[in-house]
């Protein structure tokens, strides 16, 4: 790990101040459950660390008649948790259930975990964000089991690894991002980029802002996140699916349904909407709108079992929202 200047603000100007214009200089400290391996790896050579882990208004969740308000450096261990998460916003509840290992829950932020970078092997040893060598991108030929099967036409293959997003997109978030300017308001959304180059990101995020605050508007109870992983402890999942859906009288009014782990960007499935909405939940249409969102998919050569994963886990999470 090289040497860098550490930094401990208090207050949210100071932290603010403390970030340069360009990336790579300076680099926020939260949960470090990412960033302190990419810096040992030396693929993150900040000359500075800003911690932020000090700062009281980026902490806890708090509920009100407007919604779930999340602050930033909340622990994913906080929203497993908490009796109200767990009672009306089910998705993130299980999202952060899914996280089996209880240091990187005590220990990773929501904020963390919505920038954290992606898992892709190729970056992860050296070969950049797009995973190139000689102009040319390794993993359409290589060992792409865990990469992109949507949203995949290059030149970015890698998945994103958020838990958190794919539910927070179904719930219709905001997320607030502060800069030398104040607050600016993003939908969660617009939050994930596609990068198309090494020198982009995969979040709208500027190199002197921080995330402060997640906002997220009541929904309906009938929200579920499924994952699928290949084993429970300390694994990334394979594939998921975020649902919220509205059922008046039985039937689908209207439904939300997001991928995780399928795509550079957490995937909101339309497809996978139309199929469901005006229908009654039955394990017929449940799986009628599985194969809608898969029916896009374009696997590359060791990923295709991901296709029918997807199918599963948009079955099982639309399954599991109806039962509340």
């Amino acid at each position: 790990m090289k040497a860098f200047e550490y930094a401990n603000p208090t207050t949210l100007k100071d932290a603010v101040n403390l970030l340069s214009e360009d990336w790579g200089e300076t680099s926020i400290l939260a949960g470090g459950t990412d960033l302190l391996a990419l810096m040992k790896d030396e693929l993150e050579t900040p000359a500075r660390l800003v911690d932020i882990k000090g700062i009281a208004e980026l902490g806890g969740i708090k509920h009100s008649s407007d919604g779930l308000l999340l602050g930033a450096t909340a622990t994913m261990e906080a929203l497993a948790t908490e009796d109200g998460v767990a009672r009306r916003y089910r998705a993130l509840h299980d999202a952060a259930v899914g996280i089996m290992g209880p240091q990187i829950r005590n220990r990773g932020t929501i904020g963390g975990d919505l920038c954290q970078r992606p898992r892709c092997w190729f970056y992860r040893l050296g070969y950049g964000l797009l995973g190139m060598e000689n102009g040319k991108s390794l993993v359409p030929g290589g060992d792409n089991r865990y990469h992109a099967i949507l949203g995949n036409e290059g030149p970015a293959y890698f998945v994103s690894p958020s838990s958190l997003g794919p539910a927070l997109i179904a719930m219709g978030a905001e997320i607030g991002i502060l800069g030398p300017d104040g607050i600016r308001n993003l939908s969660i959304g617009d939050f994930f980029v596609t990068p198309g180059s090494e020198s982009e990101r995969e979040n709208a995020l500027q190199s002197n802002e921080i995330v402060a605050e997640v906002r997220v508007p009541n929904v309906p109870a009938t929200n579920a996140t499924y994952e699928i992983r290949q084993k429970l402890q300390l694994d990334f999942p394979m594939v998921t699916a975020s649902v919220v859906l509205d059922i008046v009288d039985g039937t689908v009014g209207s439904a939300r349904v997001v991928l995780g782990h399928v795509a550079p960007t957490p995937w909101r499935s339309e497809a996978a909407e139309q199929a469901i909405t005006g229908q009654p939940v039955s394990e017929e249409t449940a799986a009628a709108a599985g194969e809608a969102a898969a029916a896009g998919a374009n696997p590359m050569s060791r990923n295709g079992y991901k296709v029918q994963l997807t199918r599963v886990a948009v079955k099982r999470a639309i399954l599991a929202a109806a039962r509340g």
